[in-house]
């Protein structure tokens, strides 16, 4: 077994309160290989912020859980070497069974999710309990998921959401002993958010997704005051990295994320953590496609991946700065 201290990484504990009472939320990016990890050990250590790698057990199988460990261990030691030993959780994304979340505590995660939020409530109840008791005993925290998220993401899916009820948080919180809330207040994983439909169009014709319901989040704040909520599935989707990628031979359609103004106002309350996934891998995609499309006769990796590396830092950069406010708070 590896203790995640051995490798210079944090549990979200004292991460979490600070920015609770700061008013921000802490980037947790996801991540499988390595450009993905320097572009966001790169962004964060020029914007001082915290941050909290994410691994889904989609990509745990594709990157392969003892390279994942030592990527971490890098990570530290990167942020280091470029002038800022900032906090870095390493935290398993939706973990679905107890196996899954024991198995990355002993392989040096600080901090896993037990979502069984598809379960009946009593069987969320006790799967969460038993990860949480487990976890405990090493000083890792655990996120717990309340409510579903529509969408597609690596192995999770669902058709339809079913937001939170305030009226379970407070038992869920005290019988699990969970560190962490993910809720479902209008968030989806993926980057079909929303069908065309569900969505107004603004004077441009920019399609405008339903407002998040701000009026469940505050519920939940009046239950569990000062406790640390989460929101998955909060990529934003920028337009213009779907009309990249469409201009070069793509064929994304009808995609629609979360307004960043929404995001900035559900960082501000007692969401510190915000997921953003398909944000980065849009930004990627269309930094690929560009050049392979543009220089049709390149061939070495480096050529386009570098350019999605950098496309994908700035991208975190400004999602640290402007949508998440959790810069210089490292």
């Amino acid at each position: 077994m590896v203790n995640y201290k051995e490798l210079g990484l944090v549990n979200s504990r004292d991460m979490f309160a600070k920015a609770v009472k700061g008013g921000y939320a802490i980037p947790a990016f996801n991540f499988n290989n390595m450009e993905q990890m320097q572009a966001i050990v790169q962004a964060c250590v020029e914007t001082k912020s915290p941050v909290i790698l994410q691994i889904s057990s989609g990509a745990r199988k594709y990157a392969n859980q003892t390279i994942l460990r030592y990527m971490a261990q890098g990570a530290v030691e990167y942020a280091k070497e470029l002038g800022c030993n900032i906090p870095i959780v390493l935290h398993l994304d939706h973990g679905d069974t107890f196996e899954l979340c024991k198995s990355c505590i002993e392989y040096g995660f600080s901090s896993v999710m037990i979502d069984g939020s598809s379960l009946p409530y009593e069987e969320n109840v006790a799967l969460t309990k038993q990860v949480v008791e487990y976890a405990h005993k090493y000083d890792v925290t655990v996120e717990g998921e309340l409510g579903v998220l529509a969408g597609v993401e690596d192995d999770v899916a669902a058709e339809k959401s079913n937001y939170t009820q305030p009226s379970e948080v407070e038992d869920f919180v005290k019988k699990t002993g969970v560190d962490s809330l993910a809720i479902s207040i209008g968030t989806s994983h993926g980057a079909n958010k929303f069908k065309p439909e569900q969505c107004t169009k603004d004077e441009n014709g920019v399609l405008i997704p339903p407002p998040l319901r701000f009026d469940i989040l505050e519920e939940i704040e009046k239950r569990i005051p000062g406790f640390p909520i989460v929101l998955h599935g909060s990529s934003s989707v920028p337009q213009n990295e779907v009309a990249t990628i469409n201009k070069f031979g793509g064929a994304i359609k009808d995609a629609v994320g979360i307004p960043e103004d929404q995001l900035r106002k559900a960082a501000k309350s007692a969401v510190c953590k915000v997921n953003i996934d398909s944000d980065g891998r849009l930004a990627m995609t269309a930094a690929v496609r560009e050049v392979l499309a543009t220089k049709p006769a390149e061939f070495d990796p480096r050529k386009y991946l570098g350019p999605a590396r950098d496309s994908l830092k700035n991208l975190y950069m400004h999602k640290v700065k402007n949508v998440l406010g959790s810069d210089n708070k490292a």
